[in-house]
């Protein structure tokens, strides 16, 4: 009826390498699953999805970090970029933007040059604004606490 055929398909297979019905992966993303629990310090050089449970701390400063909707972090996260779809309880900070999508829950501080909160998104905590410039130097962490002592004492 209507032009279509009702004898069953072949099943039609390709040689190996063939791509076409394949989305090429154009970056490096990793997925932390949602029946995963990670307890610690996460660190990755490479685009991270969290729809599982992490509870620690995030160091991700040169890549793409996503909260997926069934995410749920309970850390300090420092990305690049931070995408928000599910729950964060933490501190964020991003070098460029941090987007709060409808679904999103956060509770904690966030410090970026950019922000976006789309209609629906909660959000308990404050927003600084800084912009990071390729000029500025990064923080260095003091070997001694002598060392700190003595900073901004000169030859008078």
């Amino acid at each position: 009826m209507f032009g279509k055929n009702n004898e069953p398909e072949e099943e039609v297979r390709e040689a190996p390498g063939y791509t076409a019905n394949i989305e090429v992966r154009k970056r490096n993303v990793s997925v932390i699953g949602p029946t995963l629990i990670f307890k610690g310090e996460l660190t990755a050089n490479e685009d991270l999805v969290i729809e599982g449970q992490i509870q620690g701390s995030i160091a991700h400063q040169d890549k793409h970090l996503t909260v997926g909707k069934q995410g749920r972090v309970t850390a300090d996260i420092h990305a690049q970029q931070v995408d928000v779809l599910g729950e964060v309880n933490g501190d964020i900070r991003a070098d460029k933007v941090v987007t709060l999508k409808s679904t999103a829950v956060v509770v904690g501080n966030i410090v970026c040059a950019r922000i976006v909160i789309e209609d629906g998104a909660c959000f308990t905590g404050n927003v600084k604004m800084e912009r990071v410039t390729k000029s500025q130097p990064k923080l260095k962490v003091a070997e001694k606490a002598d060392a700190v002592a003595n900073v901004g004492q000169g030859a008078a």
